[in-house]
């Protein structure tokens, strides 16, 4: 008789393998098929809402593997959500507007925009957008982002448009909006003004140079003829200097150098003379630089003046301690500059071109200038040094070109005007990591005056008309609900496509001096309000979501981007944060910790990963990483991470091979009739539950990953499954101690499946099509399990992991008489233990089932007080000799004992599996 077909050997369909790349997929157009979102969103209606507010990505390209993990986490936590008693929707979208788009139709389209038509070049844009949005809408849907994708929001649509004006209006209403000349952020490569979100600081080469101003005009300190020297890296903003700036409090020293005599802060004093190289010098006198107020230095190459102004803003950090003031150039100059009177002087136009303002240089761009104005200074007799430094200077983050200062009409936002409101609302907020909390607190007290406007046409036009006759703006709350109701029906193209006279309500008339006609601004809102106004525009706009959201999660340099616009708008109109709680994650580096880029060839895309391993491979990398840090990827990583999903698939495919003929309602055991390992496994099981919902409700998802891996590959793979084996393949089909097993496996894998759905859905959703008793058709319609208290036995737990401690020692003496060759595998063993004292009472306890817990055919417990013979294995708490089992192999179970043949019947069968066989024969 072949007895091996008398085993419950495991049996599943569920494949090995898991052939992702393929199965997913199929899995995600079943998931669409069947419209699993909307029912998931069915069955949590009227639960307590979470909002998890999307920021958008930029709709530019294919999506990076940045864009993967900072999406794959945000569907972790609404997945999580919906699963834990809350209804939690997601709302996908996309910013669409800004000068990348427009840079890559100029390029691609080789379109000049100054010769198109503005409304036939945003409809080129909107194209555009939308192909990204598409793509990368697809994209995003690969990784197995689950949520609202057949409406996303997208901030070029209509209705997102008419919110964000509205959010102007009422910012505008409240005092918050005003135009101002000053010195902003200029990029001559995008041709726009920029906010300090938009600049990065990048190394730049810049000339450095000391100029001598000669003084003309004394007030008894300084002589005529003396000279103030000044230090610049800009030598092209010399034709804008109209003064020299000198810290009131600070000491100043008059220096003679040969025949002429220099002025220079003293503690720069030995700085400037090493780099100068002024031998010899002599101090003449020291002056308080308030005392120097009144002396006035002629231009060295203009016939103008430059007096000495005070200002607190010079240091002696650089320089000479005489700060070259050019008020249409700088912040601080400008500050100084209307402080005293001076005229703003900005000799360079939007493309970074001298004008005729600067006599000698018109028609030059800055950069080139720098040499021509450092050669007529030389001229000029007043270059005292030439010099380069390389230093961080700002730069424009899309285009990655160095900006200037320049001063120019704009529009701003008061900051300060609700700043302090801003300080208290971040207090209100919960930050993840805590640290996020003073990184936005301090970038908000130190910030300025915020710069709305840009110079392009792609994006939101600012909604303000101008009298024609005074020049006086115009914007009223009927301007802003006519434009605004203009742009939901039509879309802001509308404002570009009509006069201004068609787009201002009827019978509008100026509100200075009453005039009928109007011009229109031409300007545009700088992209971070429209993003920043998502949560007007999708939050109070979508009835299925709430305001304010729960949570925002974004990458950590939106401390400075999203995260700030989006509280700056809000506070300024609903006077609290628009988001309860925010979480920052950290940048992607490469396995050396390097940041990816395209020259090292170190570049990670999640297509290619997707195409080769699968989505939920990638998924499970996010999971395994402390995102809140900078996390690493590779292909080495990847692979380690493959390894690990394996042993987590073939958990599962153990688990569904021994539940083969297993009926949850008609064969489970009641708990207390369940062996008592099986009760040890059930209660391992409930602390995983726990833990690992706990984990989830903190986001700590690599908690959840390796409370999973390490409960899938140690205490199931390695231990319980591994020495369930036995009674599950041997013994009876129908047997007290073979459902008890199976009972518990059923509910370990029904809760494990549940608790990694989140985080690897299509695996999830692949095993649960294949358990038993099932009643729902997928595992995102069902909840996550919870903790059975009934099922926690401390005094049980405690007896058991210490006999897990034993086995693992016991384990040790096993394997070193495999190397000796004194066994093959574990069944060939017969263990003879030795216990100490402290281990003699939990062996005895379970001294019957030791033989089961070592995989062994035979244990003999010897008491304490009996002393190991010298060849015995020396471990933690005991002894132990391994020696071959005595009696024959049973055919079936493949146990060593003397009992084979005892049933004539079977003569190459044990005693238990003689037995079951002839129950199975009857049966």
């Amino acid at each position: 008789m072949d007895y091996s077909k008398t085993l419950k050997l495991p049996k599943t369909d569920f494949p090995m393998r898991g052939n992702l790349p393929t199965r997913e997929p199929e899995m995600q157009a079943w998931w669409e098929e069947n419209k699993i979102y909307e029912k998931v969103q069915a069955r949590t209606g009227g639960r307590p809402k979470f909002i998890l507010h999307d920021g958008p990505p930029y709709a530019n390209g294919d999506i990076h593997i940045g864009h993967a993990l900072n999406k794959v986490l945000k569907d972790f936590i609404v997945r999580s959500k919906s699963m834990s008693g809350f209804d939690a929707p997601y709302v996908p979208g996309w910013d669409t507007h800004g000068l990348p788009i427009e840079h890559a139709i100029i390029k691609n389209e080789k379109i000049d925009r100054h010769k198109v038509g503005i409304v036939e070049f945003r409809e080129r844009c909107a194209d555009y957008a939308y192909k990204y949005v598409d793509k990368q809408r697809d994209q995003f849907k690969r990784l197995g982002v689950r949520g609202d994708w057949k409406n996303p929001y997208i901030t070029l649509k209509p209705e997102y448009e008419a919110r964000q004006i509205k959010i102007f209006g009422e910012m505008a209403k409240k005092g918050y909006i005003y135009k101002g000349l000053k010195a902003v952020y200029w990029s001559p490569s995008s041709e726009t003004a920029l906010a300090e979100a938009e600049i990065e600081y990048k190394d730049k080469r810049s000339a450095s140079i000391y100029v001598a101003f000669p003084v003309i005009q004394s007030n008894g300190t300084l002589a005529e003829g003396d000279k103030v020297v000044i230090w610049t890296t800009t030598p092209w903003t010399i034709p804008a200097n109209l003064a020299i700036a000198i810290h009131p409090e600070l000491e100043y020293s008059l220096v003679k150098v040969g025949e002429d005599k220099f002025l220079v802060a003293s503690g720069l004093l030995e700085n400037v003379a090493k780099t100068i190289g002024w031998e010899g010098y002599e101090v003449t006198a020291t002056y308080k630089g308030a005392e120097l107020e009144g002396v006035v230095c002629r231009h060295p190459f203009y016939d103008r003046t430059s007096p000495l102004l005070p200002g607190e803003h010079v240091t002696l950090d650089a320089g000479t301690g005489c700060v070259h003031t050019a008020p249409g150039h700088g912040e601080d100059d400008f500050y100084l500059g209307q402080k005293y009177g001076l005229d703003v002087l900005c000799p360079v136009d939007g493309k970074g071109v001298m004008t005729k303002e600067a006599p000698g240089f018109e028609g030059v761009f800055y950069e080139d200038a720098n040499k021509l104005v450092t050669e007529k200074l030389r001229e000029a007799g007043a270059l005292l040094h030439l010099g380069f430094i390389t230093h961080s200077y700002p730069h424009d983050w899309r285009s990655k070109q160095p900006i200037i200062f320049r001063a120019t009409e704009q529009w701003f936002a008061s900051i300060d005007g609700f700043r302090e409101q801003m300080l208290k609302a971040i207090k209100e907020v919960k930050w993840m990591p805590h640290w996020g909390e003073q990184r936005l607190h301090n970038m908000i007290a130190d910030r300025g005056d915020w710069c709305i406007s840009r110079q392009r046409v792609w994006g939101v036009p600012i909604p303000i008309f101008y009298c024609l006759d005074c020049n006086e703006p115009l914007i009223t709350d009927d301007t802003i609900n006519h434009i605004s109701e203009l742009f939901r029906r039509e879309g802001s193209s509308v404002w570009f496509a009509k006069e201004a006279d068609e787009l201002v309500p009827e019978g509008t008339s100026c509100l200075h001096c009453s005039g009928k006609h109007f011009r229109k601004e031409t300007d545009i809102m700088d992209v971070w309000f429209d993003s920043g106004s998502s949560h007007e525009a999708v939050l109070r706009e979508r009835e299925e979501l709430a305001w304010p959201a729960d949570l925002y999660l974004e990458g950590s340099d939106q401390y400075r981007g999203w995260f700030n616009s989006s509280l700056s708008t809000a506070v300024a109109v609903y006077g609290q944060a628009p988001y309860k709680a925010v979480l920052s994650h950290g940048f992607t580096l490469d396995g050396e910790g390097r940041k990816m880029s395209k020259s090292l060839g170190n570049v990670i895309v999640p297509q290619k990963i997707m195409d080769q391993l699968g989505a939920d491979i990638l998924r499970l990398w996010v999971a395994s990483v402390d995102y809140q840090a900078d996390v690493r990827i590779s292909d080495g990583i990847l692979k380690q991470i493959a390894e690990a999903y394996r042993k987590i698939r073939n958990t599962f495919r153990f688990l569904l091979g021994n539940l083969e003929g297993f009926d949850p309602k008609t064969d489970r055991v009641p708990y207390e009739q369940l062996d008592e390992l099986d009760r040890y496994m059930a209660m391992k099981n409930q602390k995983v539950i726990q833990k690992v919902r706990k984990a989830y409700e903190e986001y700590q998802f690599h908690t959840v990953y390796n409370t999973i891996h390490n409960f899938c590959s140690i205490e199931l793979s390695s231990f319980y499954l591994d020495i369930s084996k036995d009674r599950l393949y041997a013994d009876a089909e129908k047997s007290l101690r073979r459902r008890s097993a199976q009972t518990v496996m059923y509910d370990i894998l029904l809760d494990l499946v549940r608790l990694v759905a989140p985080i690897i859905p299509h695996t999830a959703d692949e095993v649960w099509k294949y358990i038993p008793g099932t009643e729902v058709e997928s595992v995102q319609l069902t909840d996550m399990p919870d903790v059975d208290a009934k099922q926690i036995d401390e005094a049980l737990e405690a007896k058991w992991d210490r006999l897990v401690e034993i086995r693992d020692e016991v384990n040790k003496a096993l394997e070193e008489a495999r190397r000796e060759k004194t066994i093959g595998q574990a069944l060939a063993a017969s263990v003879a233990i030795y216990p100490g004292e402290a281990v003699e009472k939990t062996l005895k306890e379970a001294e019957e089932r030791l033989k089961e817990l070592f995989i062994t055919s035979h244990v003999a417990l010897h008491p304490s007080s009996e002393s190991a013979p010298e060849h015995a294995v020396q471990l933690e708490g005991l002894a132990v000799v391994v020696t071959p089992a005595e009696g024959e192999k049973c055919e079936r179970c493949w146990v060593i004992t003397p009992e084979v043949g005892h049933d004539e019947a079977h003569p190459t069968l044990c005693t238990r599996c003689a037995t079951v066989v002839k129950q199975e024969v009857n049966a």
